[in-house]
């Protein structure tokens, strides 16, 4: 067995274990708000969502808690909010701890995590910039101004890209470990 190489010195990887570390405390509090029985959350948690949607007029997190009334048509939102609890939240910790270990054997599971969220944060990016902008420069419910756009494009544009270099990057690691283990198989066919 190769010996284990220092996250550290693993530049990408050591990017990817801070992005699986940060997202485990940020999908408890803010993500899962809206699949919580209320009576579970101390009140200065409760109130995260709605101090972040006073700032930002995200209409996702908006519409998913109920900040901008009955949003049927955000019905696709909160089946992301359950595909992150039941698929994405697990891997966060076993995505973590592959890493950390330097184990191959997560990046099959790494590269299924960023493409099924890259095409989340596409869905979520779209509706951002479907949303009406307002220039009167008072909220306006389910609108946002161009710097509440500018600011959310700052906090979904680093997730959307680095997803995609995630996926991609994780689709040739797969792709060299398949190449590798083929050619084990054929020189084991031939003796």
């Amino acid at each position: 067995m190769a010996a284990r190489t220092p996250l550290t010195s693993r530049p990408m990887d050591l990017v990817y274990f801070i992005f699986f570390v940060i997202h485990i405390p940020a999908s408890l509090i803010i993500d899962f708000q809206t699949l919580y029985p209320k009576f579970i959350l101390p009140e200065f948690v409760a109130a995260i969502p709605r101090l972040y949607f006073d700032t930002y007029a995200d209409p996702l997190i908006g519409g998913a808690m109920g900040y901008l009334g009955d949003k049927p048509e955000l019905a696709w939102f909160k089946s992301f909010l359950v595909l992150e609890l039941i698929f994405q939240f697990p891997v966060f910790f076993i995505s973590a701890r592959g890493l950390w270990k330097d184990s191959k054997s997560v990046y099959i599971l790494i590269l299924v995590y960023a493409a099924s969220t890259n095409i989340t944060i596409l869905a979520c990016l779209a509706t951002l910039f479907a949303t009406p902008i307002t220039t009167i420069g008072v909220h306006v419910p389910g609108a946002i101004t161009s710097k509440q756009l500018f600011m959310l494009l700052q906090s979904y544009g680093p997730f959307y890209v680095l997803t995609l270099v995630m996926t991609v990057e994780m689709a040739f690691r797969c792709h060299k470990l398949v190449l590798k283990a083929a050619k084990v198989e054929d020189a084991a066919k031939t003796k």
